[in-house]
Formats: structure tokens, sequence, C-alpha cells
């Protein structure tokens, strides 16, 4: 649901369907919901308006599993919480992007909160699989030893840094760009678009090179294959958003190419994170001392 929220705004955004509710939190004043007058482009944007609360509804169950699980784990219930917070806050500053016009600074502040709810799912969706007895494969077992482990924790360190910044570049490509998110005259930001679409594009092909460079360094980890399968699936996702955005430029950023690239930067967001927690499995781990230690296989698995 944090993934598909995510592809929703992206979808109106290009159909500039931004102000389709014109007022926020109501759609338009006096009616919660959309109207018959304001056409697609209300019932667009109150769509996605309406997708938060089963948004809300999956992040309450995550809560209330949270709670019944027969060992407390404090720190999955706190994930599970700051979703909701996270949910929360960026309805608050949807609604603030619509009461200022679509103000672009705005809306790329919606986005970033949206890639930080995507961060708090996957760190979730990976505590709640330890919590059933997922246990640490043992890294340092492996042929490359601690030297080898220590490269391939600093690289995956880098690429998540370098993607980080390669996602909020990116929300300055797109508030550069053409697609405001209405048809109405929306203030861009000042930003050369050309300039900051290199940029751009000059992050993400070292998003690749340091991927590529990390799958390297996992090739002698014969102890931890689940590391290099996360690897080499992000590396995949990577290069098919990196397409998708180099034929956006050459096409004159088509609106079915942009809602794509808006997914993908979801998905590589979510992919980089899983990468970091499988190269780096001590990082964020809870090995229950009474459950014992399971094999390297059940992580695999």
């Amino acid at each position: 649901m944090s993934i598909f929220i995510v592809f929703s705004g992206g979808v109106v955004r290009v159909t500039g369907s931004g102000l389709g509710c014109p007022t926020w939190p109501a759609c338009e004043p006096g009616s919660l919901t959309t109207t018959p007058a304001l056409g697609i482009h209300g019932l667009i944007e109150f769509g996605n308006r309406s997708l938060t609360g089963l948004l809300i509804v999956a992040v309450g169950f995550a809560i209330v599993a949270t709670r019944l699980q027969g060992t407390r784990n404090r720190t999955l219930t706190r994930l599970a919480w700051s979703q909701f917070w996270l949910v929360v806050v960026n309805s608050i500053a949807g609604g603030v992007s619509v009461l200022t016009g679509l103000n672009p600074y705005v809306v790329a502040v919606h986005f970033v909160l949206a890639i930080a709810l995507l961060t708090t799912t996957t760190l979730t969706w990976h505590r709640a699989r330890q919590s059933v007895g997922v246990s640490l494969p043992a890294l340092r077992a492996g042929t490359s030893g601690v030297t080898a482990s220590r490269v391939s924790a600093g690289l995956s360190v880098a690429l998540v840094v370098t993607t980080l910044a390669l996602i909020m570049v990116g929300t300055l490509v797109t508030g550069s760009g053409q697609h405001s998110g209405d048809s109405a005259d929306v203030a861009r930001m000042s930003f050369v678009w050309a300039d900051v679409t290199v940029a751009h594009a000059v992050l993400g092909s070292a998003v690749i090179a340091l991927a590529v460079v990390l799958l390297l360094t996992l090739r002698g980890a014969a102890s931890n294959p689940l590391a290099r399968r996360r690897v080499l699936a992000f590396l995949v996702v990577t290069i098919a958003q990196a397409l998708i955005g180099v034929i956006q430029a050459l096409t004159g950023v088509p609106a079915v190419l942009v809602a794509i690239h808006v997914l993908g930067s979801a998905l590589v967001w979510v992919g980089v994170l899983r990468v970091l927690l499988d190269v780096n499995p001590g990082l964020f781990s809870t090995v229950r001392a009474s459950a014992g230690e399971t094999t390297p296989e059940v992580v695999a698995r």
C-alpha cells in the first residue's frame, strides 16, 4: 500500500489532477467527497485521498499484529506506530500542497515524506521476519574475511546515501519540469530543467556503478548468497528505471512514463534498503536468546 500510494500520487500529477479537489480537508467547500461538477480530475484526486484510508487500515493491522506477539518486540511496535504518524503527517503535507496551489517545494516535501514511510515499512518488514525466528547468517565465516565484509558494508552505506541523493535531485527534476500537477499555471522551481536532469543522470550512473562493485565484492561471500541476490535484483530494477528516465528525456517526458518512473523510484528505494539490511545483517537485527540460532539456509528461504 505504501508503494501503491506513491504511484497513485504520480498519476495525480501527470493527469493534472492535483487541484481536482480545490480545497482540503474537504474536496470542495460544502462537500467532503468529489462532485460531478469537479469532473475526472476531482475523481482522480479524491481517489488518491481515499487510498490514505486504506493505507491507515494496513498500518492499523501492523500495529495490532505487533501488539499480539507472544514476546513483545518494542522496536517492531515503535516502527508500526511510526508508520501511522508518518501517514498522518504526510496527509497534512498533501493538504498544505493543495492549499498553497501545488507549491513545488511543498509537493517535494510530500514525496520525501512518502519515502520516509517506505523506509519504516521496509524496516518493519525486515524486523518482523527476524522476530519469527530468522537469525544472522555467519558472514564472518566467509572466504573474504573481515576486510571484505568491511568493504561490502562501506559500499552498501555509500549506495544508500547516493540513492537518497538521486531521489532528492529527482524531486528537483520533477519540480522544474512540465508536469506541475494541474492544468492551471502552477509555479515551478527555478532550476534549469536540463541541468538538474543531467545531475540526476550522473547520480543514477554512480548508483549503478556502486551496485556493480558491491556485487563483485560479494562474489567470494559464499555464506551470504541472499545479499548477492538482493544486489542483483536492485541492479535490475535500477537499470530499468534508468532506461525509463532516458526514454522520458528523449521523447518529451510523456505522462505514462513519468507515472511509471515515480513507481520505479519507490521500488529503487525499497530495494537499496534491503541491500543494506542483507549485506549488513547485524545492522538492524534482533535475536532472541531463548529462541536459539537458526541456520543461514533459513535466511535464504
